[in-house]
């Protein structure tokens, strides 16, 4: 992958990584204890990629000394490596699954606020009986 082309890749990758999850207000709709398990383990996995991407991809990736390759090779064939080197073009990633899930993402999103203010009024009833 060329060095412009990782670059982008691991810019999309920082900016969705920058998006605020609200695990606090997730934790709180859990209700048994195996799913807070589940729950603790994905954000542990979440935290360890996003860890990764902010610093071992973030990372520019350091020029190719071909003169270094030259000395030990021979020009022909580090010339050969070079031009296919540098021809390589990395196609742009077009996103064509976001489009089609985000309005059941954000409709499901939608249900399960409703569902928190219902479960909020529900346990405030249960309080106040006890």
């Amino acid at each position: 992958m060329s060095g412009n082309g990782a670059k982008k890749v691991v810019d999309a990758a920082v900016k969705a990584g920058r998006t605020i999850i609200d695990w606090d207000g997730m934790a709180k709709l859990l209700v048994t204890d195996e799913a807070r398990k589940e729950f603790a383990a994905l954000r542990r996995a979440f935290d360890d990629v996003n860890h990764q991407l902010q610093t071992k991809f973030s990372q520019e990736p350091q020029p190719i000394d071909w003169e270094y390759y030259r000395k030990g090779i021979g020009s022909k064939v580090v010339d050969m490596y070079k031009e296919a080197f540098e021809s390589i073009e990395i196609p742009k990633y077009v996103d064509t699954v976001t489009p089609q899930y985000k309005p059941k993402f954000d409709a499901v999103i939608a249900e399960l606020k409703e569902a928190e203010k219902e479960h909020q009024k529900e346990s405030e009833r249960i309080e106040k009986e006890l």
